[in-house]
């Protein structure tokens, strides 16, 4: 934030709908079947998970596994402090994604940048572009 201010560059918010369930499993989890859900006698019969679903003690590592590797593929390079801060640099062009579970704050001085990100982002999550951003994380921002 004080980088933005600092700058005066642009700050974008999107949010990914139902990010839990792009999680990809890499371990074999049966559950039983959900109430109202059950497929034959309930007693004999469980789910075999090929996806990350709410709940899961895994689901946000899931998550987190299945963003990293997409938004690598896209250039961007993680930040050796902070895992969940990405960065993307093109000569004089550069922009900044922070990660915050399902949350993302765009920061960049390019509005190109800011729209090819976005419609990577797309194409690869269900997002939902919220704009400028005004309040992060419960704070309002001016």
């Amino acid at each position: 934030m004080a980088l933005v201010a600092h700058f005066d560059i642009e700050l974008h918010q999107m949010d990914v709908k139902t990010a839990f369930l792009n999680g990809d499993i890499d371990e074999t989890i049966y559950m039983v079947q959900p109430e109202n859900f059950e497929s034959g006698d309930p007693k004999n019969m469980v789910c075999k998970l090929t996806k990350s679903i709410y709940g899961l003690k895994q689901a946000s590592r899931q998550w987190y596994h299945k963003f990293h590797q997409v938004i690598v593929s896209f250039g961007f390079e993680i930040n050796v402090v902070d895992n969940c801060v990405y960065h993307k640099f093109s000569g004089s062009k550069h922009i900044f994604l922070v990660l915050y579970v399902d949350d993302i704050l765009l920061a960049t001085n390019d509005i190109g940048m800011l729209h090819e990100t976005k419609r990577f982002q797309s194409k690869n999550f269900e997002m939902k572009y919220l704009g400028d951003a005004s309040f992060v994380l419960g704070i309002q921002i001016q």
